[in-house]
């Protein structure tokens, strides 16, 4: 995609976390079959935050936790199936293939993968990849790349920062 499609946005708290996370669920809303959706970012950077925040759209409650252990945690929805998965403890790839991802894209499915960079070339390519990263030292809040990889995911940007641009970053 083309470097005007990425936004790079600021965001200072949990709750502000929370929002852009309301933001995505509601740009994925607006596209149709599968969305795949690729979090990266140190331990702690705010993923599983993030996940909270598409969840509770989609009108999930209750603790949401990182599938660190359980690698995939389901979840249904009145208009689509999400999968929530965390790589973290991959030590190698061909792990994936027997996690069935392939069988989890049918429909008009939401995958939102924890740590894809361990998968590398097993796992199908997200439409939004989404970095979060710990601003300079003396800096409060996340620093939010969201880069697209296909059509949906340049529109889900476009849609996202049309709803919230007071996070949006002007000089990224």
């Amino acid at each position: 995609m083309r470097e005007p499609d990425t936004a790079t946005l600021n965001v200072g708290s949990a709750e502000q976390m929370q929002v852009l996370g309301r933001a995505i669920a509601a740009a994925v809303e607006a596209t149709e079959g599968t969305f795949i959706i690729a979090l990266e970012g140190e331990l702690g950077a705010g993923k599983t935050t993030l996940v909270g925040g598409i969840l509770r759209s989609y009108g999930v409650t209750g603790p949401v936790r990182s599938p660190t252990y359980t690698l995939i945690e389901p979840y249904e929805t009145p208009s689509r199936a999400i999968y929530h998965l965390d790589l973290y403890r991959l030590t190698d790839p061909d792990e994936v293939e027997p996690l069935g991802i392939r069988d989890l894209l049918a429909g008009s499915a939401l995958l939102l993968i924890e740590w894809p960079s361990r998968a590398a070339g097993s796992i199908p390519a997200a439409d939004l990849q989404v970095d979060i990263a710990y601003p300079p030292t003396g800096t409060e809040g996340r620093r939010i790349r969201l880069t697209p990889h296909s059509l949906n995911g340049a529109n889900a940007v476009r849609h996202i920062v049309a709803a919230i641009p007071e996070l949006r970053q002007l000089s990224a």
